[in-house]
């Protein structure tokens, strides 16, 4: 008896027509396999030498055959109590090309194909094809080129094998033309279009690409539209419906969108309900929303958050507050309910961090206010997360808190880190009227060997400025944060060569600082040093640098002491949006040197975050120096100068201030800089963390009353300008362009100046 059995049973043929006497399977042989081991198609045959074989089975077998997707044809023979499995196998993918492709990049491309089962040396499957080339249309939708065209070319070869190409014909990018917007009543187009990512086009669309169309986009910029509605006290705002409409010729993209703005509600009764766990006047104090106020959901959200931080700091980590609106719709008032949730409170199991390739655990343990074993708290853990962005070794910081499974009352603190280059080779270049450019250079490392210190090799080539440095800090000297650098240097001042002064002062030196936390936010810092300075005058030297090299001679050794605090409460070391940095220092020339002086200085930043957007920086810094001793007039080459990059831009350094009878600068003992800024992200890339602009107004002033022309040249100076910077792929890039006012006769303009870094 002999009866074949072929894959066309398994689609729905009656299987009286292929009816077989049941028999014993006295042997299995498979043929046709060219690639696929034998032992491979018996793994997966539900029929063994020893079994009854019937129509079941062999339906079975061919069924299972088929699901592995190796093989493209499977028929089943018998003969004489022999099973002979014959196959046809699928070909095997030998070589996948990509061509034409300029939007996304190859590689991405077979990656992604990978991902979907579609590459080289896997069975070739014509469904997987076809998804293939579906979903990378849909990738190029998403980049606004409908009239892509993606034409796969299949071409068998010699052992069962096919060679595939996508010959991929991208098309333009489809802008969008117009964006319409119809039931609108309350607000303008024009004011509700400011709150979409999406427009028809700027000039600043060839950057940021917001002319293009994105479906995700579409629905950020949607519900941007709904958030801004409902902050102004529309409540029952709603999108009724979104309309996409693509052109003919598939270039042009139309939006409409219908909404209705319902009625404006204002507040009524604010209630809080549930289980509180703190007293009610406390967590009353927390709403930033009172009775009469026009509806707020964002500040009815910061409510939520702040009741709920509150709450995290008792210890209850899954806090839940739940906002309850009882609509008076009769006379547009919105009573809420604040109804508050606590949840278990919780403890701390572990704190695991992940993403520190480079930086030791430790490093960033010691950071972390949240401690292992002790009750959750959610203060703890946000300044944990600040502390590790003021590192700066991170671009991105995320802290969630999972719970563990077993154990409701438990959770984990998981940090995960993404690390951002630490070491930079840096360029600095400013341009001089009259003068040209000035360079410096400097390679440091903020984290060598991701121990957390820090160590820098500065070199500067300036006409004026020569200085070779070389400095190390170790920021945790001792467990509890003691921090301990040291310095050394050599440095040539020499602002003869652009005619700022006639003399000349190299100097050699060294320091020691210790930096002593005194809270979370406080430091104190103790330095030492040592200073050898020679000073060259010349016959036209002003007249009180040749009295005081006459009487103290051209060689002065200065042993120095000082001391500084400073507190920081920034959110951000990079780019802070609120907090302040201030601080005091004084130091001073010690009596074993034969320079005697004391100095007192003062500086503070403050952020005020005006919108999500939009911060304001304002700064200042006062300074004052005087001598004591046998050498009660300050040594010049201690003088303060001002102008340039740090202290008022537009202005070269050290050219404000007191001036002698041939115009050379003499500094100054009193110095004060005022500095305000209003930053706000790139037109056009709104949501983007590394570029940054800002408006910036300078002013300062330097002056000696006890040096002649001192009081002539006492008068602020003022700019203004643009600013510029970059957290660059190649390092951090600032530019900014000042416009000086108010300037004095003898001041040196200084305009375009930028600072350039490289990452290695």
């Amino acid at each position: 008896m002999k009866l074949k059995l072929v894959a066309a049973a398994v689609l729905g043929l009656s299987s009286a027509a292929w009816a077989v006497d049941p028999f014993v399977v006295k042997d299995i042989k498979v043929e046709g396999l060219q690639r696929t081991e034998a032992g491979t198609v018996f793994n997966y045959l539900p029929i063994k030498v020893g079994d009854t074989f019937n129509d079941q089975k062999a339906g079975d077998a061919i069924k299972a055959l088929f699901a592995t997707g190796f093989f493209n044809d499977v028929r089943i023979e018998s003969s004489e109590g022999v099973v002979i499995v014959e196959v046809a196998e699928r070909p095997v993918i030998s070589q996948l090309t990509i061509s034409g492709a300029k939007e996304f990049d190859k590689d991405q491309l077979k990656k992604a194909l990978k991902e979907n089962g579609l590459a080289e040396s896997r069975v070739f499957d014509q469904a997987l094809l076809d998804g293939a080339v579906q979903e990378l249309k849909r990738q190029y939708y998403s980049r606004g080129k409908y009239s892509v065209e993606i034409n796969p070319h299949i071409t068998k070869l010699d052992r069962n094998r096919v060679s595939i190409s996508l010959d991929i014909t991208e098309g333009i990018t489809a802008k969008i033309r117009e964006i319409r917007i119809v039931g609108n009543q309350a607000f303008d187009t024009s004011t509700l279009l400011d709150q979409f990512a999406q427009t028809t086009g700027s000039w600043t669309s060839w950057i940021s690409h917001d002319d293009q169309y994105s479906k995700q986009k579409l629905t950020g910029d949607l519900e941007k539209l709904r958030a801004f509605y409902q902050n102004q006290g529309y409540l029952e705002f709603n999108i009724d419906s979104t309309q996409v409409s693509i052109s003919a010729d598939k270039e042009s993209v139309y939006l409409t969108i219908n909404l209705t703005e319902g009625q404006r509600y204002t507040l009524g009764d604010l209630k809080l309900g549930g289980d509180l766990k703190v007293p009610e006047a406390d967590l009353r104090s927390l709403l930033l929303v009172k009775r009469g106020d026009v509806f707020s959901r964002e500040k009815v959200n910061e409510s939520v958050t702040a009741l709920t931080d509150r709450l995290g700091k008792e210890g209850y980590a899954f806090a839940n507050v739940n906002v309850v609106p009882d609509l008076d719709r009769e006379h547009n008032i919105a009573n809420l309910m604040f109804f508050v949730d606590p949840g278990r409170r919780t403890y701390v199991r572990r704190v695991n961090i992940s993403g520190n390739t480079k930086t030791r655990d430790e490093v960033i343990r010691r950071e972390m206010r949240q401690l292992e074993g002790s009750y959750y708290n959610s203060a703890n853990i946000k300044r944990s997360k600040e502390r590790i962005d003021l590192l700066g070794y991170f671009e991105d910081i995320n802290i969630e808190t999972p719970a563990v499974g077993d154990a409701p009352d438990q959770v984990d603190v998981n940090v995960s880190l993404k690390e951002r280059s630490t070491g930079s080779i840096s360029a600095a270049v400013g341009f001089v009227q009259g003068e040209g450019l000035q360079l410096s250079a400097g390679i440091s490392q903020s984290n060598v060997f991701g121990s957390g210190k820090t160590a820098a090799l500065n070199v500067s080539t300036g006409k004026v400025n020569k200085v070779l440095s070389l400095s190390f800090t170790d920021p945790y000297y001792t467990a509890d944060g003691v921090s301990l650098g040291y310095n050394v240097y050599h440095r040539s001042y020499n602002p003869d060569t652009i005619d700022l002064s006639e003399y000349k002062t190299t100097s050699t030196g060294a320091s020691v600082t210790a930096g002593v936390p005194i809270s979370e936010r406080d430091r104190v810092n103790f330095t030492l040093g040592l200073d050898r300075t020679n000073i060259t005058t010349f016959d036209n030297s002003p007249q009180q640098y040749l009295d005081y090299v006459s009487k103290h001679g051209s060689n002065s050794t200065t042993l120095s002491a000082g001391v500084s605090w400073g507190r920081d409460t920034r959110d951000s070391a990079l780019w802070p949006t609120r907090g302040y940095t201030t601080g005091i220092s004084f130091d001073a020339g010690l009596p074993g040197g034969n320079v005697n002086y004391y100095r007192l200085g003062h500086n503070e930043s403050w952020f005020f975050p005006l919108s999500k957007t939009y911060t304001l920086m304002v700064g200042g810094e006062v300074g004052a120096i005087n001598g004591y001793g046998k050498t009660s007039t300050v040594p010049f080459f201690d003088n303060y100068y001002l102008g340039g990059i740090g202290s008022v831009r537009g202005f070269e350094s050290g050219s404000m201030g007191p001036r002698d009878a041939n115009n050379y600068a003499l500094g100054g003992t009193r110095k004060m800089v005022l500095n305000t800024e209003l930053l706000f992200p790139f037109p056009g890339m709104r949501d983007n963390k590394s570029v940054r602009m800002s408006l910036f107004a300078d002013a300062g002033t330097l002056w000696d009353d006890k040096t002649p022309g001192s009081s002539a040249n006492q008068a602020f100076r003022y700019s203004g300008g643009l600013a510029f910077t970059w957290l660059s792929p190649v390092g951090p890039m600032k530019f900014s362009y000042a416009v000086p006012m108010h300037k004095q006769d003898g001041d040196k303009i200084q305009r375009l100046q930028f600072q350039l870094g490289t990452v290695f």
